[in-house]
């Protein structure tokens, strides 16, 4: 037997899917409190020392952070090709808007200190709300363009046609998902702010907090309410090939009210991931009231958890399906890399991972505590 052969095409598909997953929302879930404190960095700190306390609370980890963006652009590059291809085709004007911001990160992390001038430093402050808005905001309109479908088309050799335009992105639906998206990833700073600091600015991201929370909440819901009512969905209507060859046209598909919603009338056992959404957010406003301070961040990152992962779990086994083109919509089981280059991946995963993982805990054991005035006006220190 060849070795790659100890899993099937199918299994494997459906793992690299699940990681894909996991990836973006460790990203979600660890990158995403980074970009909500520079978010709430011109409202939880009113004065120097409090925005300086704000960003040291991300000040040693942010980097670290951004590798499971790093690992899930890598994915989708190695196990779902022709996802990058169209994706980072079609989003291009938007991907360039999303670095961009992110380079803002960086640059104001280590320029801002290095003049004493009030002018100086709060200019840099707003580069790290923008780094931190920006692709909050896309991330989210990106998502809800995907919920509707991304209008593109394969020719018979399989290249790729986009037919949209940037301000094509910027829908009404898509616009509710990016708002959404940016309640949740402030939410999720807030908690983080509260974990990690006291006093003013504790209190602060307490009040922000809440209200990002109970704005999740509705937002979740009135999206849901949109993808019911407004949204058609994507429905596979030919025989389903799941170990078949990578060609998205060998299928048909049609669109129709409701058919994301499909998935939870087949097996309502799924609802549960949906209702991770509300209850993670529900939990994070009533821990942030009553000053749950550990218990609050776990249910914050249990509604990232929720809300990124109803939307794969809604779609499957939909990837990114075509609005132009139904057809050629892109699926679990017709869009991945070849059998052998999925399982060459997934060992080099079952290595790696688990160290980057592992790594990561470390880190974040080590630099456990608040973070306090005196850490950051001690010169001997490395503070931001």
């Amino acid at each position: 037997m060849i070795l790659h052969e100890l899993i099937d095409y199918q299994t494997l598909r459906l793992i690299w899917w699940v990681l894909l997953g996991v990836l973006l929302i460790s990203f979600a879930a660890t990158d995403g409190f980074d970009l909500g404190v520079g978010i709430l960095l011109p409202f939880v700190g009113r004065a120097d020392i409090e925005r300086r306390l704000a960003i040291n609370t991300i000040g040693p980890v942010w980097e670290g952070n951004q590798v499971w963006l790093i690992l899930g652009g890598g994915a989708i590059f190695a196990a779902w090709p022709a996802l990058y291809a169209v994706s980072f085709s079609g989003f291009y004007l938007a991907m360039f808007a999303i670095l961009a911001a992110l380079i803002l990160r960086p640059v104001g992390f280590k320029y801002r200190s290095k003049k004493e001038d009030p002018r100086w430093r709060e200019n840099w402050d707003r580069a790290l709300f923008v780094g931190g808005f920006v692709p909050a905001l896309i991330f989210g309109v990106a998502v809800g363009n995907v919920l509707q479908g991304v209008p593109f088309r394969f020719d018979g050799d399989l290249r790729i046609f986009y037919d949209g335009t940037f301000f094509g992105l910027l829908n009404p639906f898509a616009l509710l998902c990016g708002l959404l998206s940016v309640a949740m990833i402030v939410m999720h700073g807030a908690c983080w702010l509260v974990l990690k600091t006291a006093g003013p600015v504790n209190a602060r991201a307490r009040s922000y907090g809440s209200g990002a929370a109970l704005a999740v909440i509705v937002l979740f819901a009135l999206g849901g309410l949109a993808l019911w009512q407004f949204v058609d969905g994507y429905r596979i209507t030919s025989a389903i090939v799941t170990d078949g060859p990578s060609n998205p046209l060998l299928k048909t598909v049609a669109r129709e009210p409701g058919a994301w919603f499909a998935n939870y009338a087949a097996r309502p056992w799924l609802l549960i991931v949906p209702a991770l959404g509300f209850l993670g957010a529900l939990g994070a406003f009533a821990g942030l009231r009553a000053r749950l301070e550990l218990a609050t961040m776990a249910a914050s990152k249990l509604s990232v958890v929720g809300i990124i992962a109803t939307v794969g779990v809604s779609m499957f086994p939909f990837i990114l399906p075509s609005s132009s083109e139904p057809r050629a919509s892109l699926t679990v089981w017709d869009a991945s890399s070849s059998h052998l280059t999925l399982f060459i991946m997934l060992v080099s995963c079952v290595i790696f991972l688990p160290i980057i993982v592992a790594y990561t805990a470390w880190v974040y054991r080590v630099l456990w505590g608040k973070v306090d005035e005196r850490s950051i006006t001690d010169h001997g220190g490395h503070a931001y």
